[in-house]
């Protein structure tokens, strides 16, 4: 039985505590770390409206001590200084840690430091921190690497993914630009208010470890998708002219050629401009591999999936900061309810 702390409640916190509860011959939820006041004492059966009588608390040191679970969950934000008052404490407890912070996936490419002082601080406690998700963490990086072994050679990399932002709210909304002008989209990259996909340089990063490669340039631009239709949502509307999304691009480049482009469209109701949501991957070699998912893997199904099914393969990890591409193949976790 290996026992788990959880440690936020949004959506994929939620999606993950059911995984958990779905399977309790293989995992104890032994305790619920909360971010937001209002769920301060109230129970996981109350959140999710099942049985569970686990209580949730924002006390998160009492919380792992008493627990003392061997992996410590975390759902919560996406950059690397947001989650460090979690992921420094989860370790401390002795736990090993599995994150979908998406800049946590690779943390060298956004902050050597961080890195090293997680990597330094697990191998002190025997214990494995790794991030994971859809993207980063599977679409955009680990399946192509699992696609490469079947290559004798590879000249570069192309892949796609095309997704629907219309199940979202509204920070992922904002963060996209849907609903603003293009000038407004335009300001919004400028000054960073718009960041369109968080973990370019860290799929990038992963494929590049992976195959050994050197990538010494990452370059990314954003560029507004214009409707022609009216569109909403229930936390947006966006008339004709303005932006519904935002295509987002990444590229590495190794001595000026360009070896891995990542493309990620992103917007709401695609299909009324008749755009279908998909997963894409093209391989360049000898023999070349191209992939084609459709529709789109769920991004927050896929994503508190993948967490979950990483749980069984973290006692045997080794000690440090890992990635994805360090992980024995991932794999389905039978429900056992």
């Amino acid at each position: 039985m290996i026992k788990v702390v959880e440690w936020g409640t949004g959506e994929m916190g939620q999606g993950l505590l059911k995984f958990i509860l779905d399977r309790p011959r293989d995992i104890e939820l032994a305790g619920c770390i909360v971010t937001n006041p209002a769920k301060d004492g109230k129970t996981v059966g109350e959140l999710l409206g099942r049985p569970c009588d686990v209580v949730m608390s924002t006390d998160f040191e009492k919380v792992l001590a008493e627990a003392k679970p061997d992996v410590v969950c975390i759902n919560t934000q996406s950059n690397l200084h947001e989650v460090t008052g979690q992921v420094h404490p989860a370790i401390r407890s002795g736990a090993d840690v599995i994150c979908i912070a998406e800049k946590i996936s690779y943390p060298w490419a956004s902050d050597p430091d961080w890195a090293e002082t997680v990597d330094a601080m697990a191998k002190e406690q025997g214990v494995s921190v790794l991030g994971t998700g859809i993207n980063p963490g599977f679409m955009l990086d680990a399946l192509i690497v699992m696609w490469s072994s079947v290559c004798l050679r590879i000249d570069s990399i192309k892949a796609t993914r095309v997704n629907d932002l219309s199940p979202f709210g509204p920070t992922v909304m904002k963060g996209q630009g849907v609903g603003t002008t293009v000038q407004e989209f335009e300001a919004g990259v400028a000054d960073g208010s718009i960041v369109g996909h968080i973990g370019f340089p860290e799929s990038i990063m992963l494929i590049a470890r992976a195959l050994k490669w050197e990538i010494d340039e990452i370059v990314e631009t954003r560029e507004p998708i214009v409707t022609s239709v009216e569109r909403s949502t229930p936390h947006v509307h966006v008339a004709p002219g303005d932006v519904a999304g935002c295509r987002h691009i990444g590229k590495g480049y190794s001595k000026g050629e360009l070896k891995i482009e990542l493309i990620h469209p992103q917007q709401i109701h695609p299909h009324l401009e008749g755009q279908d949501t998909g997963d894409y991957i093209e391989i360049h070699g000898d023999p070349d591999v191209n992939m084609a998912n459709k529709p789109e893997i769920p991004g927050g199904k896929g994503t508190y999936a993948s967490t979950g099914n990483y749980i069984p393969l973290m006692k045997d990890a080794p000690a440090g900061m890992l990635t994805v591409v360090d992980m024995p193949l991932p794999r389905f976790l039978t429900p056992s309810v």
